[in-house]
């Protein structure tokens, strides 16, 4: 007799949780939401000290954090030294040579001068015995590729000492002077990322999280505070294709915060489907199969009443 009564209990149990209609959990039910913001190093470093706390509200222009980069200092200092050193090139190239360069040039001239009238001498004289059968073939070649070296080298120290004389080409002091800015460039980009040290706040923000702590490697783009944005209070809702037309832009709406029964007026400012992985499966039997999902934003009029309620708190429209 029990067995019977046991099956007749889970009998009725199952008829009456078919008998139940669907739930219907997301045309009235939704959360409060916040605009996200993140603030990352724009240069790699060790943590060397956090000024800010888990909760607290920081402006904008606040020092955040303090970064140790050592490297960056290497690099200061490795372009100082090059700029000094293109300083050093341009004003030589404005300057051109000097007295002691054009004494030197002069008589690399004359040795070279002496060099080359003596090759033509012996030259001529080679070619005389040459014609006389008095000398191999193979030794007036040599005379003559000695002729041939020692004219190139006169003509070349003869084209220098004119440069030298006419002054530095314009393309080489406009060189000069390019290499010098390219070398402060670097100096200037040096100091910028030294300046990087310091993690600044770039809005006003509500501090949720800190991923790492003092003496932990921050790299660079790596997000070390998270936190909302004051005073972006939303709401979102989640609402299936069959309910979406009780809902329009622009439309002002009632609703309700769960936890503490406030009452608070918004306005519907979008109403986008959300992507296809949303759309609803047999998984979520509350839903019509198939159905398309769609997100929809609520702002509130009245954003000091809602700016202090906590964020994922559940709402419902009333």
């Amino acid at each position: 007799m029990q067995k019977y009564i046991s099956l007749l209990c889970i009998a009725l149990f199952f008829l009456e949780s078919c008998e139940k209609k669907p739930k219907n959990l997301n045309d009235s039910e939704g959360k409060v939401q916040k605009e996200v913001i993140s603030f990352a190093p724009k240069v790699t470093g060790r943590i060397l000290k956090i000024y800010v706390t888990e909760g607290e509200s920081v402006k904008k222009g606040d020092t955040l954090a303090l970064l140790d980069v050592p490297e960056v200092s290497a690099k200061i200092a490795q372009a100082e030294g090059a700029v000094s050193a293109a300083a050093a090139q341009e004003q030589m190239a404005k300057n051109g040579a000097t007295a002691d360069q054009l004494k030197q040039l002069q008589a690399k001239y004359k040795g070279l001068k002496e060099q080359y009238d003596f090759a033509q001498k012996s030259f001529r004289r080679a070619s005389n015995m040459y014609r006389d059968s008095l000398m191999s073939p193979q030794a007036y070649d040599e005379i003559y590729a000695k002729l041939q070296g020692a004219k190139a080298q006169y003509d070349a120290v003869v084209a220098e000492l004119d440069d030298v004389k006419r002054g530095t080409r314009f393309e080489k002091v406009e060189m000069a002077a390019g290499q010098a800015s390219q070398a402060k460039g670097a100096l200037q980009e040096a100091h910028v990322a030294y300046s990087e040290r310091y993690v600044i706040a770039t809005n006003d923000m509500e501090i949720e999280t800190i991923s790492l702590n003092a003496g932990e490697l921050a790299t660079a783009g790596y997000a070390l505070f998270n936190g909302y944005i004051p005073d972006s209070t939303y709401f979102r809702f989640t609402v299936p294709e069959s309910e979406i037309s009780k809902y329009k832009k622009g439309q002002n709406i009632v609703l309700q915060v769960v936890y503490n029964k406030e009452n608070l007026e918004g306005t519907i400012v979008y109403i986008k489907q959300l992507t296809r992985y949303a759309d609803i499966t047999t998984p979520y039997p509350d839903y019509q199969l198939q159905d398309a999902i769609y997100e929809i934003k609520v702002t509130p009029k009245d954003m000091n009443k809602a700016k202090n309620i906590l964020v994922n708190a559940n709402v419902i429209l009333k």
